[in-house]
């Protein structure tokens, strides 16, 4: 194996490690459930695909046509960032109140779009982060170590989200009401935060 191998090959690990760890996929298991308890355990395991499948088609194009779009549109990452906390609070708010179906979960198709695929998966971190890997590549075994470190972070999510379903037969209704609630404090927390810092870095 020779170095460029080895480089690249360090470079897939990182990466990988990195978008795992920004990502959270245990984290974003207790919101997961508490959007999907009046689901099906068949629409379940299906919107725990769904929602990864969303989040790398997100990372994908962002990693491909990120800095265009927002060169494009004059947007910075802070201001991204900043529109990812204020939905993420305003979720976490109706996940706090009891009040979740007015997010519209009606619709396995925007759960899974917002707000699990994007902003709680492919949040403005992973999101940077992937920008930041894409400008490092600068050959083809880096081309091929990111993409499958991207790839196979999704796949980890996917199975992740779909084994946490089997929590819910366990905890029953109290249970999920339960989890609701610390799943809406958990995400006003990522929220506040992901705000704090936004602003933080623009009046800087």
């Amino acid at each position: 194996m020779n170095l460029t191998e080895v480089s690249a090959l360090t470079f897939a690990v990182q990466s990988f490690v990195t978008l795992l760890v920004i990502m959270d996929p245990p984290g974003a298991t207790p919101v997961f459930l508490a959007l999907v308890a009046d689901k099906s355990p068949r629409e379940r395991i299906r919107l725990a695909w769904q929602a990864a499948l969303i989040s790398l088609v997100v990372i994908t194009t962002f990693a491909l046509f990120g800095q265009f779009v927002l060169d494009y549109m004059k947007v910075s990452m802070e201001a991204l960032q900043a529109a990812g906390g204020l939905l993420l609070l305003y979720v976490s708010l109706q996940l706090l109140t009891g009040r979740i179906e007015e997010i519209d979960a009606s619709t396995n198709k925007n759960v899974a779009l917002v707000p699990l695929g994007t902003p709680l998966l492919a949040g403005p971190g992973a999101i940077v982060a992937t920008m930041i890997f894409v400008k490092q590549v600068d050959s083809t075994s880096f081309a091929v170590g990111l993409t499958a470190a991207v790839v196979a972070v999704h796949l980890i999510i996917a199975l992740v989200l779909m084994a946490s379903t089997k929590i819910l037969s366990v905890i029953k209704d109290s249970g999920v009401t339960l989890v609701a609630r610390i799943a809406g404090l958990l995400l006003a927390a990522i929220a506040v935060q992901m705000l704090a810092d936004a602003i933080k870095i623009l009046s800087a």
